[in-house]
């Protein structure tokens, strides 16, 4: 009993310093942070999203230029289509057979400004996906850190475990020795012994959450299934406080991918309603084509022209609704972005009160792990002299455990939370 507590602390050392399995790569945050962004699945379709909207705002430029069309035909007919009796005995017949075929291109002048305003929601659009491609990456971001810290906080605590099986194993030994020499009763050996078994127990629960959370790892940033490790040793020491990521709501509400989405639906409303109103308004185009025919038995080539007014005198009515829906819908929007302004700050001032809630908890750890410690020690020593019972070492070690297992938990909830805060505050 002597020497439980030195040997607690050499094989605490031990735990902290053991290296990984060789079969496994060992990612830091960064690291894993770096490859789900280039792996994961979220991160491709959304850069897949922004170059289909980028496509279609190329395909909407091209309405600014002529259209031009080819068309070509030919008819075969058993009689002649048109026909002439010139005299008795004598007629004239033509169109029996014959091909046409021409080119013509149309150049719209006047459309009520739908083209333009169609430009400028393609650009409304890539804005858009762009935006959704950052809270795509701050997701992505976000999830990866909350797998790596799980692994952490399950390493750690079977860091623990090893510590508390080392301890048990030394008290075994000395409990088995006593009760050899009648010194104690079996009971105490047996309290031991049954302590054993539920620290095995926990760490075979605990071993099967880490195996299951270094796939999810894996899987997540795009490595194979059990060859991720996370290259993390929690210290007994106070991380540094949140004060200095501290930033005003309304400084950073503008920067927020989220904000910039509602004003980018905002603004794609009102071009919306733009160009419900060009769909009311006559359209004008020009336009011209070469036309090549023999329906008359000779060849023909000649040129055309045209221009084109078109009214839209039936829909004058229907428009009308279309109008007033689509000035419903700005509104509407303007609504929401009013309504998401405000949300997007209390959520700020939310995750700014989890981040200092979460940095007091670490705090608290730690000062029950110091407290745990010097009571683990001092029960180990009451034991000794014979003062205190079994059960009072044995919720000693369990409170100790307890504690370093609170410390893993709250440090690494710490470290989510200033995330989830940075990515709040457009960071």
């Amino acid at each position: 009993m002597k020497h439980t507590s030195k040997c607690f602390l050499m094989v605490w050392v031990w735990g902290c310093m053991a290296a990984p399995l060789a079969a496994q790569q060992v990612y830091t945050l960064d690291e894993c942070i770096e490859s789900a962004l280039l792996n994961n699945a979220r991160m491709k379709n959304a850069a897949n999203d922004l170059a289909s909207a980028r496509h279609e705002r190329k395909e909407a430029f091209t309405n600014y230029f002529p259209s031009i069309s080819a068309t070509g035909g030919g008819f075969l007919s058993s009689t002649h289509l048109l026909g002439m009796e010139m005299e008795p005995g004598m007629s004239l017949g033509l169109m029996k057979d014959g091909l046409v075929g021409g080119v013509t291109a149309s150049m719209p002048l006047f459309t009520g400004g739908q083209i333009v305003q169609g430009n400028k929601l393609s650009e409304v659009n890539v804005e858009k996906y762009r935006l959704l491609g950052r809270q795509a990456e701050n997701e992505v971001k976000l999830t990866a850190e909350q797998y790596y810290w799980q692994v952490a906080m399950l390493k750690e605590k079977l860091r623990t475990l090893h510590v508390v099986e080392a301890q048990l194993a030394e008290i075994l030994k000395d409990v088995d020795a006593a009760v050899q020499a009648g010194v104690t009763n079996r009971n105490d050996l047996l309290q031991v012994q049954l302590r054993q078994n539920d620290t095995r127990s926990t760490r075979i629960n605990v071993e099967n959450s880490l195996a299951l959370s270094r796939r999810l790892l894996a899987q997540y940033i795009g490595m194979p299934g059990d060859s991720v490790d996370v290259d993390f040793v929690v210290a007994d020491s106070l991380p540094e406080p949140p004060d200095a990521l501290y930033r005003r709501p309304d400084e950073s509400l503008a920067l927020t991918p989220e904000y910039n989405l509602l004003q980018a639906k905002l603004k794609a409303s009102r071009i919306e309603r733009k160009m419900t109103l060009g769909k009311q308004l006559p359209t004008v185009a020009i336009g011209g084509g070469f036309v090549y025919d023999n329906l008359l038995d000779r060849d023909r080539n000649y040129w055309v022209g045209f221009a084109t007014v078109s009214v839209p005198l039936s829909g004058w009515w229907e428009g009308s609704h279309s109008l007033k829906r689509s000035k419903l819908a700005v509104r509407t929007e303007e609504n929401n972005l009013r309504n998401g302004s405000e949300l997007l700050v209390i959520n700020m001032q939310n995750t700014w009160n989890a981040v200092t809630d979460a940095y007091k908890q670490v705090r608290i750890a730690i000062e029950s792990i110091g407290q745990s410690a010097e009571n683990l020690r001092l029960q180990t020593d009451y034991y000794h002299a014979g003062t205190c019972t079994m059960s009072d070492l044995l919720e000693a070690q369990t409170l100790f455990q307890q504690s370093r297992d609170r410390y893993v938990e709250a440090y690494a909830q710490y470290a989510v939370k200033k995330r989830e805060y940075l990515q709040a505050t457009g960071r």
